[in-house]
C-alpha cells in the first residue's frame, strides 16, 4: 500500500452500488452474507437511531460488541454527527460499566451482556452522561430488563429486526416500562417503526388479524435484496418484497409486536406444540437461575420432549424438581421439561454474545441434521 499514489482515484459510485456485506449472527447455524447498497445502508442506519435522543457532536459511541453486528449500525450515526466511536477489544462487565460511566453517550448491548453485568453484581456507578443503550439481537427477559433499568436508569431502547430487514419495531424506555391497557409492553419488542411494515402470516403466507400467532414477515426501506450465493434461500426468505423472518409472534390491537419463538425451535411432543421461550421465561424467573436454554431431545414414546439446560448463580438452592414443578404449575403438565440439566459452565454463545440454542440442542441428537420440524 505504501507504494501506491496518494491521489484520490475518484471512482464514480452510484448510490445503489454495493456498499458492504454483513453476516447474520449465526444463532441458528452457519452465518450468511447479506449485501447492502449505499442507499440501503444509509436508510438502515437512519432508522436504527430513530428512537434515540438526538446524537450530537462530541457524543461517544462505545462499541463493546463487534461492529460487524448490531453495534455497527450505531457507528455511522455517531460519525456523521461529529461524535467519537470507541472500539473495545472484548466484553468485560466491570470494564464496560467503567467506560459507560466515563464516556456516557450511546452503546449497543445484547441481553446477555446486561444479564452478565447484573449477575456478577457489578458495582453501580454514576451514569448521568449515558444517553442511550440500544438493546437488540435476542429476546430479553422481563426480569433482565427491569434489573438493567434499575442499574442504568431510563436509557434502554429496544429494537427488533433481522440482518435482512432491520430495524422494523422498537420502543423508548417510556413505552417499554409503561402500563398500556390491553397490552404488555414489557413482554413486547415494541411497535412497528416508520418506514417499516410487519405482518403476521399463516402457513399459506396469508396475513392474520391482530392477536393471531403466525410467522412474522418484515419490510423496511433498508432491507437487502438477496442473500449472497444462496439463490434458493433467497427465494424462500424474500417473497414479494417481504422478508419471512422465521420468527413466530403476534401483533396486538394497540400495535405492540410480541415474539413467541423461532419456527425451527418448536418442540413437538406427543402431538403438542411447545415453544421453548415459554419454559425459559418461567425458569429464568426462578430465584437463583442465571441463564437457561430449553431444547428438543428425542424420546422413544413422545417423539421429542423439552430438556432444560440451566446455569445457576453461585450458591443458589434450586433443584431439578423445583424447575419441573414451576413449569407444570404455570404452563401445564404436558409442557413441563422431560429432563433438567444443571451445569456450572456458561451456555454456548455466538461471537456476538447470543445464546446458541442450536449448539445446546445438537448434543442430544446423533444426527442433528435429521431433526425436521413441519414448516421449518
Amino acid at each position: 500500500m505504501a507504494a501506491q499514489s496518494d491521489a484520490d482515484p475518484d471512482i464514480a459510485i452510484d448510490i445503489d452500488d454495493p456498499h458492504l456485506i454483513r453476516h447474520s449472527g449465526g444463532t441458528t447455524g452457519r452465518s450468511k452474507g447479506m449485501q447492502f447498497s449505499h442507499r440501503q445502508w444509509m436508510r438502515t442506519c437512519r432508522d436504527w437511531s430513530f428512537f434515540l435522543p438526538r446524537i450530537e457532536a462530541g457524543d461517544y459511541g462505545t462499541h463493546v460488541g463487534p461492529i460487524s453486528h448490531g453495534s455497527g449500525y450505531l457507528f455511522m450515526p455517531i460519525w456523521l454527527a461529529g461524535g467519537c466511536n470507541v472500539l473495545v477489544r472484548k466484553f468485560d462487565p466491570e470494564a464496560f460499566a467503567n467506560m459507560l460511566e466515563r464516556f456516557g453517550g450511546f452503546t449497543f448491548a445484547v441481553p446477555t451482556m446486561l444479564s452478565d453485568m447484573v449477575a456478577q453484581g457489578t458495582r453501580k456507578r454514576d451514569f448521568t452522561k449515558l444517553r442511550g443503550i440500544m438493546v437488540s439481537g435476542a429476546p430479553i427477559r422481563p426480569a433482565t430488563a427491569l434489573q438493567a433499568r434499575d442499574f442504568f436508569g431510563d436509557v434502554l431502547y429496544q429494537l427488533y429486526g433481522q440482518t435482512e430487514s432491520v430495524p422494523v419495531a422498537g420502543m423508548s424506555p417510556r413505552e417499554w416500562f409503561s402500563e398500556v391497557e390491553g397490552s404488555e409492553p414489557l413482554l413486547s419488542v415494541g411497535k412497528i417503526m416508520p418506514y417499516s411494515a410487519i405482518e403476521i402470516r399463516d402457513e399459506n403466507n396469508q396475513p392474520l388479524p391482530p392477536g393471531e400467532i403466525g410467522e412474522i414477515a418484515l419490510q423496511c426501506e433498508g432491507q437487502i435484496t438477496e442473500i449472497m450465493n444462496e439463490p434458493e434461500l433467497t427465494r424462500q426468505r424474500l417473497v414479494d418484497g417481504w422478508v419471512l423472518s422465521g420468527d413466530i409472534g403476534k401483533i396486538d390491537e394497540n400495535g405492540y409486536v410480541y415474539l413467541t419463538d423461532r419456527k425451527d425451535d418448536m418442540i413437538i411432543s406427543g402431538g403438542f406444540n411447545i415453544w421453548p421461550t415459554e419454559l425459559e421465561n418461567v425458569i429464568s424467573n426462578l430465584k437463583g437461575v442465571r441463564e437457561v436454554a430449553v431444547v428438543a431431545a428425542p424420546h422413544e414414546r413422545w417423539g421429542e420432549v423439552p430438556v432444560a439446560v440451566v446455569v445457576l448463580k453461585d450458591g443458589a438452592q434450586v433443584s431439578e424438581d423445583d424447575i419441573v414443578e414451576a413449569c407444570k404449575v404455570q404452563l401445564g403438565s404436558y409442557k413441563r421439561p422431560g429432563r433438567v440439566i444443571l451445569r456450572e459452565e456458561p451456555l454456548p454463545r455466538t461471537p456476538v454474545g447470543k445464546i446458541q440454542r442450536k449448539s445446546v440442542r445438537d448434543q442430544f441428537w446423533n444426527d442433528p441434521s435429521g431433526r425436521k420440524i413441519s414448516g421449518a
